[in-house]
């Protein structure tokens, strides 16, 4: 059976501000080798407009670190899912669904199982 790992960046005080950057090296380093192990990236539609198109860019500024282009290279690969009923489109592989989240789910870990 596969593993379905939820994260989410929050601050002590329990918010988090995706205008600025509070992840360090070894934080970040630590979620570029979660994101490796992950077979699908999963979002609501407001992260991932939070997410696209930050983490992409990062992949070409020449002020980004090494460990934040290794995190942005690993994100901008995976295949991603974004539930939304009202974005109209998603970049590279990424898929829009429109369906309840707990059936999408369902049916993408059944495809995987009997792929092995």
């Amino acid at each position: 059976m596969r593993n379905v790992l939820y994260a989410i960046n929050v601050t002590i005080d329990g918010c988090f501000g995706h205008t600025q950057t509070i992840a360090d090296e070894e934080v970040l380093a630590y979620d570029t080798q979660l994101i490796r192990e992950a077979d699908l990236l999963v979002f609501g539609r407001k992260t991932y407009q939070l997410m696209i198109p930050y983490w992409p860019d990062v992949i070409k500024d020449p002020s980004a670190t090494e460990t934040e282009k290794e995190f942005a290279r690993t994100f901008d690969c995976k295949n991603k899912i974004v539930f939304s009923r009202s974005l109209d489109r998603a970049e590279g592989n990424t898929r829009i669904v429109r369906t309840r989240l707990q059936d999408e789910i369902l049916t993408v870990t059944w495809i995987f199982l009997h792929n092995l």
